[in-house]
């Protein structure tokens, strides 16, 4: 038998996990304790962040999480005011940057400053301090090159797409995840998502999902892709209540997290 070999190891919470290989075969252990083992050490390391959440004091699962969202809109998704609350608004911002600053030509094209302000202006989905540094990333020398690396990384996601507009925004303290991912989000709410970092993680650690250790404020690409892992189990397991878009995903998980028990049953 050969002899165990740790190739991984992180902490969640206060709990210790390692990844262990072993006769080419892995084990993912919480606190020395075995919680998960497989040929795929990515799965393993998945499974044992997924069962090792379980026992955080704010876990209450996605059954918990349906629950809770559906205390404040009994009909789900299609609750008569769920709409007007959560999704409208956001329908509209999306419907303005289509018309003003449309996907395939803000790619290449310049001069969408402006347009672009206006979209984020149009929602309370960013705080005032980050609308206000936008206005001069989007009037100065940054704006295009903001705006075409948005776009860019709405088409393919790719690392160096995020790159470019943390190095067209930084310079106005203004690389946030909140600024970054709202216009892919608008341009294609069937592929992307809005990064609201306290509320996501706040659901993620709920749920049982490695997102909330994942985590950083800094821009990169393994922090959006486990948003994305995140968001996919979460339309996995609403299915049966036919969300139609991330912007309904986005909404549940901002519902679940951020509502307050005083708004029960108000809408039906």
């Amino acid at each position: 038998m050969s002899k165990a070999e740790t190739i991984r190891s992180a902490k969640l919470g206060k709990k210790e996990l390692r990844l262990v290989r072993m006769n080419n075969r892995y084990f993912g252990l919480a606190d020395g304790v075995r919680c998960a083992e497989g040929d795929d050490a990515d799965d393993v390391w998945r499974q044992l962040h997924d069962d090792a959440g379980k026992s955080d004091p704010k876990y209450f699962g996605f059954d918990g999480a349906r629950k809770r969202f559906l205390t404040f809109f009994p009909k789900g998704f299609h609750s008569d005011g769920y709409a007007s609350q959560e999704r409208n608004y956001k329908l509209a911002a999306k419907a303005k940057l289509d018309d003003t600053a449309p996907l395939e030509k803000a790619v290449d094209g310049t001069g969408f400053g402006e347009a672009v302000l206006a979209v984020f202006r149009a929602t309370n989905m960013l705080s005032p301090f980050e609308k206000t540094r936008l206005q001069d990333v989007l009037r100065g020398p940054h704006a295009d090159d903001f705006v075409q690396a948005a776009a860019r990384f709405t088409l393919d996601g790719n690392k160096s797409h995020l790159l470019a507009m943390e190095h067209a925004l930084k310079p106005h303290d203004n690389a946030k995840w909140t600024v970054a991912t709202y216009l892919p989000y608008l341009w294609r709410p069937a592929t992307h998502m809005f990064l609201k970092p306290e509320a996501t993680k706040d659901f993620a650690t709920r749920v049982g999902h490695r997102f909330a250790d994942v985590y950083e404020a800094r821009l990169c690409l393994p922090v959006y892709e486990s948003l994305l892992d995140l968001v996919g189990k979460t339309e996995r397991e609403l299915a049966d209540m036919h969300p139609r878009d991330r912007i309904d995903i986005q909404s549940f998980i901002w519902v679940v997290g951020d509502y307050q028990e005083g708004r029960e049953a108000v809408y039906v």
